[in-house]
Formats: C-alpha cells, structure tokens, sequence
C-alpha cells in the first residue's frame, strides 16, 4: 500500500480502478505525455479478475478477443492456454500487460476512492482516498467497471452466520476449504453455475438455493494448441478488423437464415450443432430470428428445455431448473461446464426459492419457510448492482456540488455511456450505456475517444470538457427506444431488477458497437463541437 507521500498530489489525468478499461486510459495518457495517476481499491490489477477469485471463476468471452488489441506485441507475447481463459491466467494476464507497459509505477494500491469533489475555480477535480491520500486533477476518469459492487439478499441475521462466508464477488486470495464441508451456494446466475461443479468433489454435501432458473448452455472450452497461437499471431490484423465491425465485439458470423425456412429435422441437427458450440456463438449464430420472434425462440427455448432433461437423471429436479419466466437471453444467460450433471450426485439438492423462500440466516446456517439446514461454508452467488452502482458509491459531485447518485436518481443519464452533463472534465468508460457485448472492444472504443479529446484540448487550448444537455437526452432517448427491441427483460439485472429499491432503467447500449462508434466518430470528427469551453 502506498502513502499520500508517495502519490503525486497534482496530475493531468487521474484514472480510477485497474480493470481493463482503466489499465488501457492509462496507458494512452501517459503515452500523450500526460501526467497520470491511477488509484486502485485492491492491492493488485485485473478489476474484476482481482476480486473474482472464487472456484471455476471462468471467462464466456473468447480470451484472444477479450485482451488488448492496441499492440500486437502485447498480443504476441501471452499465449492464451484456453479458448475461455480461467481466473488465474485472466488475472496473470493482467499483471503481465501491465509490466509489459511498465506502468505499475504509477498506480498506487489499497487506495479506495472516498470522494471526488469538482473545483469550478480551477476546473479541477479533488480526489480523496483511503490512508489520507488527496490528489488534484484536471481530468477525472472512472473505470469502475460495471460488475463491481457485490449484493446480497436482504434476509435477516445473513451478518450472524458463524461459518465460512463470501459473496464470489469478494473472493479472498487464500483458497477456502471446502474438503468434508457441508456447503450452501446461494445463487444460480454466471456466478454460481461455475461454482457448483467445481467445488462438488470436495464438499461432503452442496445445498444450491435458486431463485430464478437460467438458460444455461454448453460453454465448450477447450485447450490453446501451438497450431492455435501461431494461427492467431498470423490473423491479428484480420481478428482485429472482425472485432471492429461486429455488432457486439465477438468474433462469431451472424447467421441469415430463420428458424422455421428449415425443416423440423434440420431445425434439430442445427440446433444439435448450436448446444455444443462455443459461448455466446448461440446468441450470436443461432437462426437469425431467434431474438425477435417468439415462436422461433420459443422453439429454441424448447431444445435446451429437452436437453436439461436428458442430463438431469431426477424429473422434479430438472423441471425445477428449466425457466419458465423468461425466454432466450432475456436474461444474460450463463455458460456452464458440467452445471446440470452435478445435480445427479447424491450430495446434491436443489432449493427452489420461489417454493421455499429463506427466512432468515443463523448462527449455524440458512432457515427457509421448510425449515433449518446446517452449514458450515455459505457461497453467496447473488450478483452485482450492474451498471451505476461503484459511480454512485464513490461521492462525485460535480458543477455547484450535484451529487451523481441525485443525478442518476431515476436511472443513469449518460452521453455513449462515457460522459454526463453537470461533471465536467468527468469520464466513465466502459459504465452504464456503453456496451452490449464483449466489454472490452467497448471500452476500448471510449478509451480512445476520451484520450483523443484531451490530446485535443491541449492542444487548441480548452481547459473544460462537458456533453451539451442536448447531445445526451437525444442518446438517452436512443437508448430507450431501442431497448422496446432488445431481447432482455424487465426482470434482467440489466435493468437493475436484482437490487431492491433501484429504479428500472436500461443500462446497457442496445444499440451495439456500430452505433457507439458512429457517435463516437461524429463527436471526434466534428472537433467536439459544443463540448469544449
């Protein structure tokens, strides 16, 4: 950890969190020649990948495409060692970029945000964290990711449980023990699903409470050969191409043909060939209708309910994890290796919290309306407050001290998910509205616009950067009109629905990478008319 003695009090460019998005502004001011800073809550870099530490904690994005693509010897020089790369590589993966840029020393450790107050006299932000640290700075970007701040059920006495207990989200960095224990994992979203297979082995029993099924599909990782790294080292510039002009950052062709133009036997075979093929390919390359019309999604719907089916030897258990409340990506859905088939171990069981919802949790463990059950580790997998909750949690306030969190009050108010009025000199890439997809080619996006635009400033002299009030109600208005279409429910922590009290808002861009780059492309080619003084 680092001391205010040891961090520079003034800078041009101060950057918050050491995910990928902020590792990447980072290192584009600091190559503009910029002074710069970057503030860390955990003692180590990788965002997401530091605090996810829990078993099976895996990548759905492949890893090739999820790296850095602003170097190609960056690129070069990791070879991914799977398709889907597990928490532990991510992480190493991170580390490795970072020393690679040489840019560990100017990021200061353990240092939370606490508050970040804007100065209309200079145009400055005063930044305060943890352990008295204080920094001024002209620019103030937070890459606190979308997937940062953990939640937990709102059941009484979850602080008095005097077991093991950890949300996945705040993993710690010693391995838990899980060898002969009685375990509850509570959550079946992306989170729990990849715990319960690989932790099954060594619990003497695993009790998994769910509150919503999800569709859950084949994630199909397989090992990175010599051939693959060579392949991909020869196609970086072809990969890079593909990325830029996809529709969410993902390497996988969309497909043209509609589900019912096949026949009933090759709608199966088809379908056969989706179930086994790799992360969001089945989003992505399934029939071309599969998102807009319900009978075709429904159809699809119908496969995998079969195919839970077939995996789950017990017939209760398997309807229970079938959904009935949602169709194909109305949530995000989760990709699972060998999630169904731990169901047939005797160790097992299933709780649907829909039937049997908790009451509350003890000293020993987890009370439902059918009972008390006993446990000595509890897992808890019950997701993140996505999209706006780390931006509001930090204490920005922004022109005659508005506060984000008042701002934001009905949802988040953003300009291509990057700025907002009323916080000048403020940036948040790769935050709420930005991404719809594979989140890095997202941020990379933002990254690039927001060093573009400060190079610019200095350069013509501005001094203040802030979104007209126009610019953003017209993308807010953007995004609302085109999430009638998007295939995500109201029920969809998308929409904020999985923390209590928050308002239902959109937050992701429904339009795609295509449509934030065309925003950003007219921004930056229009010499950010209207946004500078």
């Amino acid at each position: 950890m680092m001391t205010e003695s040891t961090v520079d009090n003034d800078v041009d460019v101060l950057v918050i969190g050491a995910g990928v998005t902020g590792i990447h502004q980072l290192y584009r001011a600091r190559e503009a020649g910029f002074s710069v800073r970057l503030l860390e809550a955990g003692d180590g870099v990788g965002g997401v990948w530091y605090w996810n530490r829990y078993p099976g904690a895996r990548l759905d994005s492949e890893s090739y495409t999820y790296g850095y693509l602003f170097s190609r010897e960056l690129f070069e020089g990791w070879e991914w060692q799977e398709r889907f790369a597990g928490q532990p590589e991510n992480e190493g993966y991170f580390n490795y970029a970072v020393d690679k840029l040489d840019l560990r020393r100017h990021i200061t450790f353990g240092a939370r945000v606490t508050s970040a107050v804007f100065d209309e006299g200079s145009s400055t932000w005063v930044v305060r964290a943890g352990d008295g640290i204080e920094v001024r700075t002209r620019f103030l970007i937070a890459a606190t990711g979308v997937l940062s701040i953990p939640v937990f059920p709102k059941v009484p006495g979850r602080e008095t449980f005097k077991g093991v207990a950890h949300h996945t989200g705040q993993w710690p960095d010693e391995p838990v023990d899980f060898r002969g224990k009685r375990v509850a994992v509570v959550g079946t979203g992306s989170s729990g699903v990849q715990v319960v297979p690989a932790i099954l082995d060594d619990v003497a029993s695993l009790t998994v409470y769910q509150r919503s099924a999800n569709w859950c599909t084949p994630l199909s990782n397989t090992p990175l050969t010599d051939e693959h790294h060579a392949l991909l080292k020869a196609g970086f510039e072809g990969i890079r191409e593909r990325l830029d002009a996809s529709q969410s950052g993902f390497l996988h062709q969309p497909r043209e043909r509609k589900a019912f133009e096949d026949g009933e036997d090759e709608r199966r075979a088809f379908y056969e060939k989706m179930w086994t093929s790799p992360g969001f390919s089945k989003v992505i390359s399934n029939y071309a209708d599969t998102l807009t019309d319900k009978q075709a999604n429904d159809a699809w719907c119908a496969f995998m309910a079969g195919k839970i089916r077939e995996l789950v030897r017990d017939p209760a258990t398997a309807e229970k994890l079938i959904p009935r409340d949602h169709g194909w990506a109305g949530k995000r859905p989760p990709f699972v290796t060998g999630y169904f088939e731990s169901f047939n171990d005797p160790k097992v069981s299933l709780v649907d919290l829909r039937e049997t919802p908790i009451t509350r949790v003890t000293e020993t463990g987890i009370e439902t309306v059918g009972g008390l059950q006993e446990f000595d580790v509890i897992v808890w997998a019950s997701g993140f407050d996505f999209g706006t909750g780390a931006l509001t949690r930090i204490g920005i306030r922004g022109r005659d001290g508005l506060a984000l969190e008042e701002y934001w009050a009905d949802g988040p108010s953003t300009f291509m998910g990057v700025m907002c009025h009323g916080f000048p000199n403020f940036f948040f890439p790769a935050g709420p509205h930005g991404a719809a997809g594979n989140n890095p080619r997202y941020g990379e996006d933002q990254v690039n616009f927001v060093a573009d635009m400060l190079e610019y400033m200095r350069e013509h002299g501005h001094t203040v950067a802030e979104v007209p009030a126009e610019a953003e109600k017209t993308w807010n208005q953007m995004v609302a009109d085109l999430a009638v279409h998007s295939s995500f429910g109201e029920h969809s922590y998308f929409y904020g629905s999985n923390v209590e009290g928050k308002p239902r808002s959109f937050l992701l861009n429904p339009g795609g990478r295509p449509i934030l780059r065309k925003f950003l492309a007219e921004v930056t080619e229009g010499r950010y008319a209207g946004f500078l003084a």
